[in-house]
């Protein structure tokens, strides 16, 4: 009889149990994405550091669509700079056709966005990053929120549209002269994200 109440006890317990354990637990999960053009790599590069550093993925800008931004808690988004000197489409990248046929269908009202680019502060020191500030520029006037501006010291440049009352709009990084740099900036940036409070 002791025996028989044992493994009643045992099998009531397993049956009890066995439910709590095929359940999910509901978790949190930060939607947040890093989104890049490239043209020679350099971008690619630091957003590989960057999906290192927070455990996102990295994804081509064409993977932005209005569905994937209206999901997105947050977005990461970077860009090169192409050597033309315009006031618009400084990428030479799919940014640039995005910018103007995917972005005005997007809801980034409120949206947090932390930006990146990539340029060559020494044989194009004019305009160091300028596409980085017409991401800043575009998302902004859209709505967006603009997290993760960063100190212009350590650069060489002479002027940038990235550049918004003595900072930048984000995390600036010149593969073809301080590549050396790049790891740590990223490494400090992602930190400073956190502290104001961007979802990584």
């Amino acid at each position: 009889m002791k025996l028989a109440l044992v493994v009643l006890s045992a099998a009531g317990a397993q049956a009890w149990v066995t439910p709590q354990v095929s359940m999910r637990a509901s978790t949190s999960l930060n939607a947040a994405g890093i989104y890049f053009a490239t043209s020679t790599g350099n971008t690619e590069t630091i957003s590989e550091y960057l999906a290192e550093a927070t455990g996102l993925e990295a994804t081509e800008v064409g993977d932005l669509t209005p569905e994937v931004c209206a999901e997105a808690d947050a977005l990461i988004v970077g860009a090169p700079t192409w050597n033309t000197g315009a006031d618009e489409q400084r990428s030479g990248t799919d940014w640039d056709d995005w910018l103007e046929d995917t972005l005005p269908n997007c809801d980034v009202t409120g949206k947090k966005v932390a930006i990146f680019g990539c340029g060559d502060q020494e044989s194009y020191m004019d305009y160091y990053c300028d596409a980085a500030g017409e991401l800043y520029d575009k998302f902004t006037a859209a709505g967006a929120t603009v997290y993760g501006m960063t100190s212009t010291e350590g650069y060489n440049h002479e002027s940038s549209k990235a550049e918004l009352d003595g900072k930048f709009v984000g995390l600036l990084c010149d593969e073809d002269n301080q590549s050396d740099e790049s790891e740590g900036r990223v490494t400090a940036w992602i930190a400073q994200l956190k502290e104001e409070g961007f979802p990584i």
